[in-house]
């Protein structure tokens, strides 16, 4: 078992003040492969004295110096790829092939992205009779979660770097060897001590210390809606800024003139992919009414091609959730539907055969939901899809603002300028239309209560900074 036990402050790995641990399960086959120290607030007080004594000196920093510094992250992070891709899998099941060609790879695409931008920002923009000044916010405290582990790190670590912030990072305590790697991979590259802070440990414990602390200037917090809260009523008491992204229950409009095979494969791979564990996931499917039953046998078709099995095992399409918790709450929402008579399409309760150990879950798809079902109501984080039936398009998109969510949207169409004018009359901060890819410089974040702020691209480097007016004299 791997002793992971050391916490990284002010450029030292050191031994933590409690004494208390908790070791890093395996999903695939629920063994324990490494330990990890659970830290106490006196721990991140530690780290944020750290990184504001740091941050008098990284705050003046020039560009050029920030570019260089990410080009070296950059090099040593290449150099740990293959390694980062081993973690991500080992600590929450990703197929090896998904966790080389997109967990890891959206980590390098964020620094990339952050380093491009960085060369051009105009931190400094004459307007009229006053300057606008871009400045770092200050120290930033992060909390992070276990379904995309390093994307979700990165793209908050790279802008802040960026910015001229100086860093408190609480990784999930459920998938935390990557972030011990890419640790090292900032070590490697020489950022200054204490300029980047990494302590371990539970939200309750060392993520209510961060967005309590009053050495923190801002906090920003990936995770359930219900954690964001709590983070959010936690860091009122020093009126910090607060980040969130938060909850999704994105819906999947099928517009009636669309590739009804093409539309509805896509689909079911997109809400299945990395085990249904993405906030940004098309879990709610819509599709018209008069094509339910057509839309049902593509899908009962698609999720039948979806191999569930061992990450390590070639040709594994999803591999298992994350924890026994999160297996144990997808199973009573998969009975939920069947109690509330939702048409069980493919998949169901239990594993799938021949499965005795980790935590898997059958590709699960329920045709004929309503909109006011729970499974179309709670984000299920598993690889769980819901196909709606709609009357016209004004009702599809009534049914798809019809979330507390507002993460994200699909539209389907044959054309695509009309996929664009549904887009507009949709919630959500974030609309993929016709299957588009990932676009690492266009803003992420929610409506609602899917969250505040925007990560990735130039705004992901905005959310880091301050803005400041210098008023000249007239003449």
């Amino acid at each position: 078992m791997r002793d992971l036990t050391k916490f990284y402050i002010n450029g030292a790995w050191i031994e933590p003040t409690g004494r208390q641990t908790l070791d890093v399960i395996n999903p695939a086959d629920e063994s324990a492969f490494a330990k990890i120290s659970l830290g106490v607030p006196a721990d991140i007080d530690t780290a944020a004295c750290a990184a504001r004594a740091a941050f008098h000196n990284y705050s003046q920093t020039s560009r050029d110096e920030r570019v260089a510094l990410l080009e070296k992250i950059l090099a040593a992070y290449q150099a740990r790829y293959a390694d980062l891709a081993v973690a991500i899998s080992e600590e929450m099941g990703a197929p090896m092939k998904l966790a080389m060609e997109a967990q890891a790879a959206t980590g390098l695409a964020h620094f990339q992205t952050t380093n491009e931008i960085l060369k051009e920002y105009k931190f400094t923009q004459p307007r009229g009779a006053h300057d606008l000044i871009k400045e770092p916010v200050g120290v930033v405290g992060f909390i992070t979660p276990w379904n995309w582990p390093i994307n979700q790190i990165a793209c908050k670590v790279a802008p802040a770097l960026a910015a001229g912030c100086t860093i408190v990072l609480k990784p999930s305590e459920i998938a935390p060897i990557s972030a011990y790697i890419l640790t090292e991979i900032l070590d490697d590259a020489g950022v200054p001590k204490g300029v980047f802070n990494m302590v371990n440990g539970t939200g309750p414990d060392v993520g209510a210390a961060i967005a309590a602390h009053p050495e923190i200037d801002m906090v920003s917090f990936t995770g359930s809606t219900r954690a964001g809260v709590e983070v959010a009523k936690t860091a009122a008491t020093t009126v910090k800024r607060v980040a969130q992204e938060l909850g999704g229950k994105s819906a999947n409009i099928i517009l009636d003139d669309a590739d009804l095979q093409a539309a509805v494969g896509h689909g079911v791979v997109a809400c299945m992919m990395n085990s249904g564990q993405s906030c940004n996931a098309p879990t709610r499917m819509l599709v018209p009414a008069a094509k339910m039953d057509a839309a049902a046998a593509i899908a009962k078709a698609v999720a039948a091609t979806i191999k569930v099995g061992d990450p390590n095992q070639e040709g594994t399409t999803i591999g298992p959730v994350v924890s026994n918790q999160q297996w144990t709450k997808i199973q009573a929402l998969i009975e939920i539907g069947v109690a509330e008579g939702a048409a069980l399409v493919a998949g169901g309760p239990g594993k799938p055969e021949n499965v005795e150990h980790g935590y898997y879950v059958k590709p699960t798809v329920f045709a004929n939901v309503t909109n006011d079902m729970t499974i179309a109501r709670e984000e299920i984080f598993g690889p769980v899809l819901s196909i709606i039936g709609y009357e016209s398009e004004d009702d599809a998109i009534a049914i798809a603002n019809d979330t507390p969510y507002g993460l994200a949207a699909y539209v389907f169409s044959g054309d695509v300028s009309h996929a664009g004018k549904v887009a507009k009359r949709l919630r959500a901060g974030q609309v993929i239309l016709n299957g588009a890819g990932v676009d690492f410089s266009a803003p992420f974040g929610g409506y609602k209560q899917s969250g505040n702020g925007r990560e990735w691209g130039e705004f992901g480097l905005e959310d880091f900074l301050e803005t400041k007016a210098v008023i000249r004299p007239a003449g």
